[in-house]
Order: structure tokens, then sequence, then C-alpha cells
């Protein structure tokens, strides 16, 4: 069994914010129930860009249900500028940690956020810039070279953790390797170069 901080368990035993929202005027999706983790985020938002309430549901482990439940908590009052700035890392660090292996409950948290304030605003997420490498979770290149350089990942098994990139059919795997040498090779150069 993962160790799990209280907070986690307390927020996947007993999570806030449960279920559709009446009255969502801003809903946000990610992940795959085909895969595994599935996420969609509801928000209600004020004219003055504030989020009032905030609901979800999921489909997944403990960490998915712990994260989304803090995320729920953690934007409910803030402005949409505000909630853009929420990170992943600040949905573990709320709740006291999360196992490496389920950081990407958290990195699911983020990214439906993001997608439920383009919808509110009316903003259409197109492709995502990059060669998609994972499309049971719908990763691209650049996010694994943004997850590797920002967060010390050093091999397939941390980036699937971390972004569950691979974590479904497997198809991709050797790609997210190659992504992930090149990308330590690039930075060990850059640094050798200082």
């Amino acid at each position: 069994m993962w160790n799990y901080s209280e907070k986690v368990m307390e927020h996947f035993l007993k999570p806030k914010n449960v279920g559709e929202l009446e009255g969502a005027n801003a809903i946000g999706e990610t992940g795959s129930l085909n895969c595994g983790d599935a996420l969609k985020l509801y928000l209600k938002v004020n004219e003055n860009e504030r989020i009032i309430d905030a609901s979800f549901m999921t489909f997944g482990c403990a960490s998915a249900v712990a994260s989304s439940s803090a995320l729920t908590e953690i934007i409910k009052g803030m402005t949409l500028d505000d909630a853009a700035k929420v990170t992943n890392d600040d949905i573990a660090d709320y709740l006291g940690g999360l196992p490496k292996e389920k950081m990407h409950c958290s990195v699911m948290g983020q990214a439906a956020l993001k997608k439920a304030i383009a919808d509110f605003r009316g903003i259409q997420i197109l492709e995502k810039p990059g060669e998609m490498i994972c499309e049971c979770f719908d990763v691209t290149d650049l996010e694994i070279i943004d997850a590797v350089k920002n967060n010390g990942l050093e091999n397939t098994e941390d980036v699937t953790n971390y972004l569950k990139a691979g974590g479904g059919c497997g198809k991709c795997l050797d790609r997210i390797e190659e992504v992930v040498h090149k990308t330590m090779a690039t930075m060990e150069a850059h640094s050798e170069a200082e």
C-alpha cells in the first residue's frame, strides 16, 4: 500500500464537493476512462470571474479522489486568474505530499482546472503544441521535456508516475525513453557549457 498522508486519507475517505454541480458554468475534463484515471471538474463562476463553488467527479485511485477534492477546496473563492496559477505541486503540498508514483493525479487536477477556465472564457483549447507521445493520456513531448527539466525526472518510470504517460496501453514507452534521454543529454551539455 502507498504511504499516504493523513490529509490524503481524509480527502479520499471523506471527499469534499463530489458530484455534478448544478448551475456550473465552467467544466474541465481530463484523463481517459479507457486507460484508468479521469476527472471532470465543475465550477460556478460569478460575473467578476470569482469561483463561488466547485465540485468534481473522478474515476481513479485514492490519490485521484484526494487530489480532486483538495483542488476544489483550494480554488473556492479564488479569481480565475489566481486559480490559473495553481500548480500540481500546490495540490500535492495541500495534501501533505503524494507518493511519487501518484503525482500524475495532481497533474490531472491542474489540467482539468485549465480546461474549465478556458471553457468559462469561451476559449477553445486546440491541439497542444508539440508532438503527441501518449495518446491514452494526451501527453506531448514538450510536456515530458518540461516535467524532466523541472521535476528531476530521470527515466520512463518517473515520467509515467508524474504524467501518467505510458501508463495505459504502453505503446509509447520507447518514445518516452527517447525524449527523456535526449532531454537529459541536452541538460548535461548545457550544464557543462556554463
